[in-house]
């Protein structure tokens, strides 16, 4: 009964997480279209909050002297480089594409242990890869001439590469005695991306008063505080602690699964909210993107011990470096990004 009961609650965490994570593009891109940089609402984003998060990060700050390498790439690559190229992807071409594009990663990340860990893979995983390639192809509708912004797609392919540091790191030192706390590395990620980002995005040259005022979210005018707050609290904050909690009560496979909907939530939000419609291609390509992800994400192979052992993406986005077991693959079933 207890055991049912804590599947049930972990579920119900991931599904959260993949909603609260999934809601990040819509409530970001009325921001930039107020007239806010794409830098600017990515450096609110994380130094918002990385303010709420320092707390735990003076409660786990053992970990500078312990794992500064580990905190290091995760602030750079799985915080900042993940939000930085998807903000400014999604300032080019719609939400639902450029999540898409980013969920490219899992099948990276496949790429990543067959070539330069030297892993062997499964048929299955490569049958994924060659799905999510394909989806892509009908996302970006490429027998068009790539309709959409070329910057605009290799941004998104940057926040997928990004995303594959995410999974590497998170796996990290999985299984060791000295094993990093999730919570206490994302925390620490928050806080190192806020602060590249700070020198990056130049925040003092941002139009501050354009939070005072409202940004149009398909003819609705809302409130850009309450965007920006969405932003931070539900799309990061409360996404990752919920995901991280999921992935305690259930396998990092199973929540990596439950991850996925991240992209269908976003996709849906987009169309409902920003009017961004797809066509009936780019639904399907979208669809097999999703299965592509699925498939590379379950079907990538164990081992006792590496940085990707689990082989669970977050297909999202989601995060730290985690290195516990089992906290060591915590992050892995969640999609940063966003």
């Amino acid at each position: 009964m207890r055991a049912s009961q804590g599947r049930s609650a972990g579920l119900g965490l991931a599904l959260g997480s993949a909603f609260a994570f999934g809601g990040s593009g819509v409530a970001a891109k009325p921001l930039i279209e107020a007239g806010l940089d794409p830098l600017h609402v990515v450096w609110l984003r994380v130094a918002g909050s990385a303010l709420i998060m320092l707390p735990v990060a003076w409660r786990h700050r053992d970990l500078l002297i312990r794992k500064p390498a580990l905190l290091a790439g995760f602030g750079l690559l799985a915080v900042a480089g993940v939000q930085a190229c998807y903000f400014a992807a999604i300032s080019r071409i719609p939400v639902g594409v450029a999540l898409l594009i980013e969920y490219l990663g899992p099948a990276l990340l496949l790429g990543w242990i067959r070539f330069v860990q030297r892993r062997p893979v499964t048929r299955a995983a490569a049958v994924g890869v060659v799905l999510a390639v394909a989806g892509l192809a009908c996302v970006v509708e490429v027998w068009s001439g790539l309709g959409f912004d070329a910057l605009g797609l290799l941004l998104a392919l940057g926040a997928a590469c990004c995303q594959v540091s995410y999974f590497v790191l998170a796996d990290h030192g999985a299984g060791d005695e000295d094993a990093a706390d999730p919570l206490g590395v994302i925390a620490y990620g928050l806080v190192i991306g806020a602060v590249v980002l700070t020198v990056v995005a130049r925040p003092w040259t941002m139009d501050w008063t354009l939070l005072g005022g409202s940004a149009d979210m398909s003819g609705t005018a809302v409130p850009a505080a309450l965007l920006l707050g969405w932003v931070v609290l539900i799309a990061t904050v409360l996404a990752y602690v919920t995901g991280v909690l999921s992935v305690r009560k259930l396998s990092p496979q199973i929540a990596g699964v439950v991850a996925c909907l991240e992209a269908v939530v976003a996709t849906v939000l987009a169309w409902v909210l920003l009017s961004e419609h797809l066509s009936a291609p780019q639904i399907a390509g979208g669809a097999l993107v999703l299965a592509g992800a699925f498939i590379a994400q379950s079907q990538a192979p164990k081992a006792p011990s590496g940085p990707v052992a689990s082989g669970g993406p977050r297909s999202t986005h989601e995060s730290a470096g985690g290195e516990g077991a089992p906290a060591g693959r915590e992050l892995s079933a969640q999609n940063p990004t966003t």
